[in-house]
């Protein structure tokens, strides 16, 4: 004997389809509002020490910056991110030279399929040697 109405569990399929649909477009909407709103934009400077492209299933590119205050210290090393490909391909090519990085941070983003970091490199210039 079957006590529930035959329409019960179309009913409860509707409300499941739904409730997927509403989780899927708040994940694309605060993605698409993380990638569009920079907590700060600033630039950096230092030796392009490192860049590569990495990643399991989402290939990203990364680089690390060596930051130098005084000679005989230690450098700070800062990590970044690139997502525009033109960018990538001219910062493979000026690694180990002097660049100053202008980069937007955007916090809270949901996956690293965008990139390790949360510091987006934009573009860069190549500093000179400083001459004394």
């Amino acid at each position: 004997m079957n006590d529930t109405p035959a329409g019960f569990g179309r009913y409860v399929s509707r409300i499941a389809l739904m409730l997927a649909i509403l989780v899927v477009l708040v994940a694309a909407g605060w993605t698409w509002l993380t990638l569009s709103w920079a907590y700060s934009v600033g630039e950096r400077a230092g030796v392009l020490q490192k860049f590569s492209r990495k990643g399991w299933m989402c290939k990203t590119h990364e680089g690390e910056l060596a930051q130098y205050v005084v000679g005989g210290v230690a450098p700070q090393i800062w990590y970044f991110s690139v997502r525009d490909a033109a960018v990538a391909d001219q910062m493979f090519k000026v690694v180990g030279q002097n660049v100053q990085v202008r980069y937007r941070e955007h916090r809270g983003i949901p996956t690293n399929c965008f990139g390790d970091t949360p510091y987006f490199a934009e573009s860069f210039t190549i500093v000179p040697p400083a001459t004394r």
